[in-house]
């Protein structure tokens, strides 16, 4: 896919292979999977260090297993969810991906990783989740998810 993100990595999934579930991509999802492969080696470059991805394209029965949502951008080959450790938090690589001119979608902070989108039906959106008893919530912005 790129020079540092193959179509292996980027369909990885650990609950895929324990639940034995098939996650290939068909032609259109690889063509967004492009996307998503340009995008992260422009985060990369941006971090200086490798970046771990636990997350990136999601078959429906992978997303119906983890309880992934509906209309996950995972499901279109757009997204991933990573950390990159060597750099800092996922709060410290939020704040430096939105300072940055990378044209991303969507921008989360959710709890010890990242999700980045780069589906571009909206623009430079950045979140951070908040995980409790009811559910995740979302709040507009970088922060330390305390609030």
């Amino acid at each position: 896919m790129s020079l540092h993100f193959s179509v292996d990595e980027l369909c990885y999934s650990e609950t895929a292979i324990r639940l034995c579930i098939l996650n290939m991509p068909d032609p259109v999802v690889l063509a967004n999977m492009s996307i998503l492969a340009a995008g992260m080696e422009q985060v990369r470059e941006l971090l200086g260090k490798p970046i771990y991805i636990s997350s990136g394209y999601r078959s429906p029965e992978l997303n119906k297993a983890i309880n992934g949502a509906k209309s996950s951008d995972h499901l279109l080959g757009y997204a991933a969810d990573f950390t990159c450790p060597a750099f800092g938090t996922p709060l410290d690589i939020v704040r430096a991906i939105a300072a940055s001119d990378i044209n991303f979608g969507q921008l989360i902070q959710e709890g010890h990783w990242v999700h980045i989108s780069f589906k571009l039906t909206r623009l430079r959106e950045v979140l951070t989740a908040h995980f409790g008893a009811t559910g995740t919530t979302y709040t507009l912005g970088a922060s330390n998810g305390l609030a």
